[in-house]
């Protein structure tokens, strides 16, 4: 097999895992999910090539990624060897862990049916019952050895997502969840990406003050005009109480990814004090958060053109 102790140093068992299990049992969901999780993810892999695998991975960086990869019955005289070969994980001191997904024969046969796709332990003239039965016995060994078993008899695929999150996700899920928080101006467009949308064009305009018009909200005096009036202080602390409700909600829910967009007349003073101020309260909540300005280049380049007609 050709281990090597130092050839895959993950912090822990987490870092490698191995999904394998019964046929039609939500490996490709399982696969989705640890995808989401920012594990590097193969499928179908033959049982030989795990130790070559490991070797690359810990020669490509200093601190290998994360590793999911699937190794099933569709190799089938390779998937044999996977017995094998983790043992030698296991005798090499590499660690890893085994996650077998199961379900019970008539639902496996129905989702079979459902997909019209052949069994991969079907050959000519057998029926899916038969093609399990044979794909079950094979995995005999293998499901004693595994450290999770999961049932997706009655699980829907998002309850199968959900399940692999609160194994592997840690200790604080809200990290998997990515949050972009923009700013935007009405006047050139509603968001098209957004999943939240808050309009503070209700909020008192530095552009009337001749004083700000030229600066935007990341400059001291717009942001202070903003930040600290009675209005704001006011939306600010029933939009923080909002956010608490339906950021918990999303991640939950398993949402990777999440755009919150906040606008105003021209996406220069409000919206970007107020983008601002959201993204940095997040990040005090323990969200990964990133913050950008849509249409903050369009009124740098109008303040551009005035300077140069003042000139």
């Amino acid at each position: 097999m050709g281990f090597e102790t130092a050839a895959y140093e993950g912090e822990s068992a987490n870092d490698f895992v191995i999904v394998t299990g019964m046929s039609g049992a939500g490996r490709t969901e399982a696969m989705h999910a640890f995808e989401d999780l920012g594990y590097f993810c193969i499928d179908n892999l033959p049982a030989n090539l795990i130790p070559q695998l490991l070797s690359t991975a810990r020669g490509a960086c200093e601190k290998a990624r994360k590793l999911a990869v699937v190794c099933d019955a569709r190799n089938k005289d390779f998937f044999a060897d996977l017995k094998g070969e983790l043992e030698g994980l296991s005798a090499a001191g590499v660690a890893y862990r085994v996650v077998f997904l199961d379900a019970d024969d008539d639902k496996l046969v129905a989702r079979y049916k459902a997909s019209r796709r052949r069994h991969p332990m079907c050959e000519e003239g057998m029926t899916i019952a038969q093609g399990i039965a044979a794909e079950r016995a094979l995995l005999f060994s293998l499901r004693n050895m595994a450290h999770d078993v999961i049932d997706t008899s009655e699980l829907l695929p998002m309850q199968l997502r959900t399940k692999i999150r609160d194994l592997f996700a840690g200790v604080d899920e809200r990290e998997g969840l990515a949050v972009t928080v923009y700013s935007f101006g009405f006047k050139h467009g509603a968001p098209l990406d957004a999943d939240m949308v808050m309009d503070v064009r209700f909020l008192p305009n530095p552009y009337y003050d001749p004083a700000l018009r030229p600066l935007t909200g990341l400059d001291a005096p717009v942001r202070d005009f903003v930040m600290y009036r009675d209005e704001t202080v006011e939306f600010l602390k029933r939009w923080r109480e909002l956010l608490d409700v339906v950021m918990p909600g999303y991640v939950k829910e398993g949402k990777q990814q999440l755009a919150i967009a906040v606008g105003c007349t021209g996406g220069q003073h409000r919206s970007v004090a107020l983008a601002e101020s959201t993204g940095d309260y997040l990040k005090t909540r323990g969200y990964r958060v990133s913050v950008s300005h849509r249409d903050l280049a369009l009124a740098e380049s109008v303040r551009s053109a005035l300077d140069g007609k003042a000139e």
